[in-house]
């Protein structure tokens, strides 16, 4: 097969010329960038030394019909076994293509191997069944920032390189107010009092007590009997993933979780699933990721960068770093570009720029969530060049004081400096221009504003704990900010 394609020498070059990244390898876990961002002339050159460094995932021009391994594509017959046969066929093989056709293909879970590359024709559906029992047996997984052994994702793959999800088709998980949703314990989700759902003993309260007493993740199993919902697509320690224009809808829970994984692009990706929990790509643990061209119109965070929680979080500690979002539009979501809540292990290095973020059911359009049982850091995020139509609640939130599972307080302090926003337009910023909540302990640092204009804001600012914000020709409601 060909490899992956990276221009080393143009990387260092703008290395060198620019910023000084983290090592070209990437070998090292726990390694530390070079240079600290907030000190560089152009970051925006680091930017784009990210993307180079991801490169681009090939394959060799191999087909491997799916239907030539006994896919039925009616919408009933079920082709778990059609599309293990065409992956492994494919994988024994050196790696290609394994094409789905037109047509409605109903299935279990779908597991990737290195050098395999999905490919959803046009007019292909992927329905998967609502048969639980065939997410069975339980795989490594995760869920809330937390390992454990639960129902397979509907696309998982666990160890592999070079991987691929692409097309133009749309893989549909049939979630609804009857399948997996309920179990979020949400009554507008379709739960009912005195049914099973999340929050009981034992699901997550167990999970809790597990890592609380440092329980292996072997043996942290779920699944049969539980009721924790499963991933749509998981990637867990992969390397060179693609995923590239398919549709996915109806997920039961995150959709698109990169999970110490690395060199990840998704790209021209739309994801138009509106239940519980259904943040549309969900980084963790992952660095150099390229999210671009992506349509996203969720009931969660549209992207939401984290890095484990609590105890799990600092137990693998490895930071989310070295994130390229562009050329992205969000619709409905809690919020547009999002860090946390589950950001135990810290995020840095985080680059937006030239995307589009609009709807009266969008709460925020930049957003960075946690808590002192969370802990964590999140610095060096750059945000440029972005419309914002209409937001719900705030442009820029910054809550040291999340949680939905009560008393969230204990002796992690979460460290926030060098948040910049630059060349911003908001046309109704909705209750609040900034909304920024520190911690008394360590205030917020580094919050700075250049070109940004926000308009029609009930509250122009509610700012604790936060040091003096740097405006650089920025109003809010007509206003100007840190002129003298």
């Amino acid at each position: 097969m060909l490899p992956i394609l990276r221009n080393r020498f143009r990387y260092l070059l703008l290395t060198v010329v620019a910023v000084g990244l983290v090592s070209v390898s990437c070998k090292n876990k726990n390694e530390q960038p070079k240079a600290d961002l907030a000190h560089t002339e152009d970051v925006w050159a680091q930017a784009d030394a990210i993307i180079e460094e991801i490169g681009t995932v090939t394959f060799q021009d191999s087909v491997f019909n799916i239907n030539e391994y006994g896919g039925v594509a009616d919408g009933t017959t079920i082709n778990t076994e059609a599309f293990k046969a065409a992956i492994a066929a494919c994988n024994q093989a050196g790696g290609g293509k394994v094409l789905v056709p037109e047509g409605m293909y109903l299935t279990g879970p779908i597991h990737l191997k290195s050098n395999v590359n999905l490919h959803l024709e046009a007019d292909a559906e992927v329905l998967f069944t609502t048969d639980k029992s065939a997410y069975l047996p339980a795989v490594h997984t995760s869920y809330e920032g937390m390992e454990i052994m639960n129902y397979s994702p509907f696309i998982y793959a666990k160890g592999q390189k070079n991987i691929a999800v692409t097309g133009s088709g749309t893989f549909n998980g049939q979630a609804n107010s009857e399948n997996w949703w309920p179990w979020c314990g949400a009554e507008r989700y379709g739960h009912k009092e005195g049914e099973p759902q999340q929050k009981d003993e034992h699901n997550l309260p167990t999970l809790f007590t597990m890592i609380e007493d440092g329980t292996p993740v072997e043996e942290r199993i779920f699944g049969e009997g539980h009721q924790l919902r499963p991933l749509f697509l998981q990637t867990l320690e992969c390397e060179n993933v693609l995923i590239q224009g398919v549709t996915f809808t109806n997920a039961p829970f995150w959709v698109i979780h990169p999970l110490k994984s690395k060199y990840i692009t998704v790209d021209g990706v739309t994801v138009n699933s509106h239940g519980p929990n259904n943040d549309g790509c969900d980084p963790e643990y992952s660095k150099y990721v390229y999210i671009t061209n992506c349509n996203f119109n969720t009931g969660d965070d549209c992207i939401a960068i984290k890095s484990g929680r609590n105890g799990d979080g600092r137990r693998v500690n490895i930071p989310s770093e070295n994130i390229v979002v562009e050329n992205c539009d969000m619709k409905d979501g809690h919020g547009g570009v999002v860090m946390g809540s589950e950001i135990s292990a810290g995020v840095r290095n985080v680059f937006v720029r030239e995307c589009t973020m609009n709807s009266p059911n969008l709460d925020r359009a930049i957003r960075i969530k946690t808590n002192t049982l969370r802990g964590g850091f999140v610095e060096n995020v750059y945000v440029k060049d972005v419309e914002v139509g209409q937001v719900k609640e705030a442009v820029l939130k910054i809550n040291t004081y999340y949680g939905i599972y009560g008393t969230q307080e204990g002796d992690f302090i979460p460290t926030i400096k060098n948040i910049n926003l630059e060349n911003v337009t908001v046309e109704n910023g909705g209750k609040y221009g900034l909304l920024i909540q520190g911690r008394e302990e360590k205030p917020v640092t580094g919050i700075s504003l250049k070109n940004v204009s926000i308009k029609n804001a009930a509250t122009p600012l509610k700012i604790e704990n936060c040091e003096p914000i740097n405006y650089v020709n920025t109003t809010i409601n007509n206003e100007k900010y840190g002129e003298k």
